[in-house]
């Protein structure tokens, strides 16, 4: 270097504070260039000058100077952990007489990077300062070892330790000294400080300040007493006051006591553990300001150089408006999650209730801690529009309620209405005027109750008021906002839509039941030589839940000669249209078998008939229409089996004919049940094939049971596994009660007793609770007519026969202790016979059957049927017939394998039914 930038000054005292001011810059091409100051113009007081008296006073051996006086204790007290020392690097060493280094400080080793017996006789101008600047230094020495003071920043270089180490570099601040030996000779102490470590925290204590005293957010420093140490004004302006308004204040000075002493804790645990805290939240109040105040809050552990904990700096941003936001966000986001749930869970069933108890299942707890549903009676029971909806005081009934709180029903005023009570609103009362308006009313309240604010919110479903919504939170919940408002009126919109559509459905499932059941034999049927006992389960009664009806039926009709068709049927489909398919299928085929009909035939016709209901011109067109295509939006096409059956009590032979459906069983006493073997044939409404007939002799006492499909098939149980459970099931009935006597020989009461136990037995064995379809079940027990309830005489074609068929009658009817019916008896026989002499073919054959009824046949191998005709009053004859049917409950003919049968029928003495007199009848022809 060209030269040293300082200035020496001679002074007797080495003590007395002289300086050697530097006056000149660093020349341009320094390693300092001369626009670094001193360290003391930045600082007031340099740190050399605030070492000077410390190190004037320590000698070259290191003792301090004997004066005779009493030593100060303060003078040798060390300087606690965390001074100036900690962050300022400061080195020293003396120099002897001869210029060079007589000694060497740890600081030294540690600021310069030389050990002390490398350093210790090095000459320090030659060591440490460029070769350029050498003589100048060596000057410089040379006054310093004369005895003057010297300061000044010099350039230095730090010897290479490794050939291969490049050379530091470095600026240090110098203070030399002038001392004495113990010889007396003269010499140096020179304290040396590190310019660019003093540079840097001047730069960091900027940065430092900048920072805290510009910052956005609420900055403090506490110290280890958790007391404030510095508050940026951020902070101040936010809790009044200036910032050294706040120096030794606590936390409990500005947030609530509980929240203070969790803030308390948790910095002394950041003191302790040395964790920084993130994002935790603090609640308080500030002042002048309405409402609670939240605050996110940082806090780290502060560290001396050294690495001793001084303090906690706190960092606090006030997320009131952020919390706030993301209230909203939260209940919006709660708001469509409700939604989505109502829409997911609500209306999942037809039935009110259940609708009812879904809506509360959604909204307890996530939206109110109580809720309760009302549903005007008047719609429950099925009336079109309920009475009372002017005033809102119609009567309700409460169907659902739910509680996060408390089981107990709850009432905004007045009683507690409990869980299916009815009862109504006064006409004052904001409930009645919620249902009155349709609109939703906030209710707060009762003083000292659990409720604290109910919504009554109206359901409304295509504008009509269906019931009423309550909605209630307890005390401690927030209180209904709008927000909450408009989903409760929402969910109650949705609610109402459901249940007026189960309500609708409801009614229309009602009536199509209520014509599926009309369409059905009321009661027990009853039959000639049968005991019967039926089944009919709708799909929604099997499970309790409202479903469609289907189309299965089942029927017994009675034929002439104490004979009975059994008929089960099933028409493919569900709803309205099923039932009413189903009723008029079953009008047809009692009045085709009131023609006396063969099975088949009677398969035949309504084969037809089927075709011809999804036909818009019906059974003719039908039939026209077969020989070419059906447009498939002009008709509907409809489908249906069933199984036709005729039984004659006196031969108990049984005659069958089957389209389409499942087989009959039959459980011949003391056997397995067992399926017949029917031909199936085609279903209903296919057309084109004819149907066979099967003609089976039933054992006396033997079970025949005809069903539908829904007995025997689910979604879970095919039809095979069905088909042999249910021949299981028959197989093994039920014992008979105590008391009871076997079926073959037990009076008709008991015997029908054990058929329904059957019945019931079948039903809880098989899968019946699947409410898929509807089930029918048909079950009769043979039982023949006995032989002595059967008069049968064979007649020879000449007149004698009329009167002997009288004398035949007259005989059978008083063994039969039936003296009032012999005297008309005998008339209408011997008519039925002269018709059969002058009308009919070959021989005659007269029979008599006694059950309910008496029933008297004729029979002979013409085919010509009779036919009623009323007389003139000049005809001598042709009034036969009408005095048969005057005189008898019914009469008929009927075609027979060998020609005809003509047959009357008389009620029995003593029953329901009269005979007419017969003089009147016989008046009445004339």
């Amino acid at each position: 270097m060209s030269e040293i930038p300082a200035k020496a000054t001679e002074s007797e005292d080495p003590s007395d504070g002289a300086r050697a001011e530097a006056t000149d810059g660093l020349t341009s091409g320094d390693a300092s260039s001369g626009d670094v100051p001193p360290a003391g113009a930045a600082a007031g007081v340099s740190p050399v000058e605030a070492l000077a008296a410390d190190a004037s006073s320590v000698t070259p051996s290191g003792t301090p100077p004997s004066t005779g006086a009493p030593t100060v204790d303060g003078m040798w007290q060390s300087s606690p952990p965390g001074s100036m020392y900690d962050y300022i690097k400061v080195a020293s060493f003396s120099i002897g007489p001869d210029g060079l280094v007589d000694q060497w400080s740890l600081r030294a080793e540690q600021l310069l990077g030389i050990p002390a017996e490398r350093a210790v006789g090095m000459d320090p101008i030659a060591a440490f300062v460029d070769p350029d600047r050498r003589e100048r230094g060596q000057r410089k020495m040379a006054e310093i070892l004369d005895g003057r003071e010297w300061t000044g920043v010099v350039p230095f270089r730090i010897p290479d330790t490794v050939d291969d180490e490049p050379v530091r570099e470095g600026i240090a601040e110098v203070y030399v000294m002038p001392t004495r030996t113990e010889d007396g000779e003269k010499a140096a102490v020179c304290i040396v400080v590190d310019v660019r470590t003093l540079r840097s925290i001047e730069t960091d204590l900027a940065a430092s300040q900048a920072i805290f005293g510009q910052s956005p957010f609420g900055f403090l420093l506490i110290d280890l007493d958790l007391r404030v140490r510095r508050a940026n004004q951020r902070f101040a302006s936010t809790f009044g006051g200036m910032p050294d308004d706040h120096r030794g204040k606590g936390v409990h000075d500005y947030l609530p006591r509980a929240e203070a002493e969790r803030v308390a804790a948790t910095m002394r645990r950041v003191l302790e553990t040395g964790e920084s805290i993130t994002d935790m939240h603090v609640t308080g109040f500030i002042p002048d300001a309405d409402g609670r105040r939240h605050w996110s809050v940082n806090l780290y552990r502060v560290h001396s150089g050294s690495g001793r904990p001084i303090g906690i700096a706190w960092l606090g941003t006030d997320i009131t408006a952020r919390r706030a936001a993301a209230r909203e966000a939260a209940a919006a986001r709660r708001n469509l999650a409700l939604l989505n749930e109502a829409g997911a869970r609500i209306g999942n069933s037809l039935d009110l209730e259940t609708t009812a108890r879904e809506l509360l299942d959604v909204v307890v707890p996530g939206f109110c801690d109580l809720a309760t549903v009302d549903l005007y009676q008047g719609l429950l029971v099925g009336d079109e529009t309920p009475p009372g909806l002017a005033d809102g005081s119609a009567d309700v009934r409460r169907v659902a309620f739910a509680s996060a709180v408390s089981e107990a029903p709850f009432s905004v005023t007045g009683e507690p209405v409990k869980l299916g009570a009815v009862h109504n609103y006064a006409f004052n009362s904001p409930c009645a005027d919620a249902l009155r308006t349709g609109r939703p009313r906030l209710v707060p309240g009762e003083e000292g109750g659990l409720v604290r604010t109910t919504l009554a919110v109206p359901m409304v479903a295509h504008d009509t008021v269906v019931g009423l919504a309550q909605f209630a939170r307890t005390k401690g919940s927030e209180p209904f906002g709008d927000r909450d408002r408009d989903l409760a009126v929402e969910l109650a919109a949705r609610a109402a839509v459901c249940i007026d559509n189960a309500r609708l459905y409801r009614r229309e499932h009602e009536r199509a039941l209520l014509l599926q059941r009309s369409l059905l034999p009321p009661g027990d049927p009853e039959a000639s030589g049968l005991d019967i006992a039926c089944r009919y389960l709708p799909g929604s009664a099997t499970t309790g839940r409202s479903g469609e009806v289907g189309g299965d039926w089942f029927d017994v009709i009675e034929l002439p000669g104490h004979r009975t068709a059994l008929v089960v049927g099933d028409v493919m489909g569900r709803g309205l249209r099923a039932a009413v398919a189903m009723g008029e299928l079953r009008s047809a085929v009692r009045t085709l078998a009131q023609l006396d009909l063969e099975p088949a035939e009677v398969l035949s016709h309504l084969d037809e008939i089927v075709q011809g209901l999804g036909a818009p011109g019906g059974v003719q067109q039908a039939t026209r229409a077969a020989r070419r295509p059906r447009e498939a939006d002009l008709s509907e096409v409809y489908l249906a089996t069933c199984v036709y059956a005729v039984y004659d009590p006196v031969t108990r032979r049984c005659t069958f004919a089957n389209a389409g459906h499942l087989p009959p069983v039959l459980v011949e006493p003391g056997e397995a049940a067992l399926m017949l073997d029917v031909p199936p044939g085609m279903p209903l409404g296919v057309g084109g094939e004819p149907f066979e007939e099967v003609e089976v002799e039933l054992p006396e006492g033997a079970l025949l049971a005809l069903y539908t499909d829904g007995l025997v098939e689910s979604r879970d149980h095919p039809l095979d596994e069905g088909l042999q459970a249910f021949v299981g099931a028959l197989t093994d009935p039920p014992r008979p009660s105590p008391g009871r006597h076997p079926a073959t020989t037990a009076p008709r009461a008991d015997t029908h007793r054990d058929l329904e136990d059957v019945c019931d037995h079948v039903l809880n064995t098989l899968n019946t609770h699947h409410g898929e379809d509807d089930i029918a079940l048909l079950m009769a027990r043979v039982q023949g007519l006995p032989a002595d309830s059967v008069g049968d005489w064979t007649l020879p074609r000449e007149p004698r026969s009329v009167g002997r068929a009288r004398e035949y009658a007259r005989a059978q009817l008083l063994a039969w202790d039936l003296e009032p019916l012999v005297d008309t008896t005998e008339l209408l026989v011997s008519e039925l016979v002269t018709n059969a002499l002058r009308y009919g073919e070959g021989e005659i054959r007269l029979r008599l059957l006694l059950d309910r009824t008496l029933v008297c046949e004729v029979w002979d191998s013409g085919l010509v049927q009779p036919r009623r005709r009323r007389a003139r009053d000049t005809d001598e004859g042709g009034r036969g017939l009408q005095l048969v049917g005057l005189l008898s409950a019914a009469w008929g003919s009927r075609r027979t394998p060998r020609g005809k049968t003509v047959w009357f029928e008389l009620p029995l003495p003593g029953g329901e039914t009269s005979l007419p007199d017969p003089a009147e009848a016989l008046m009445s022809l004339f």
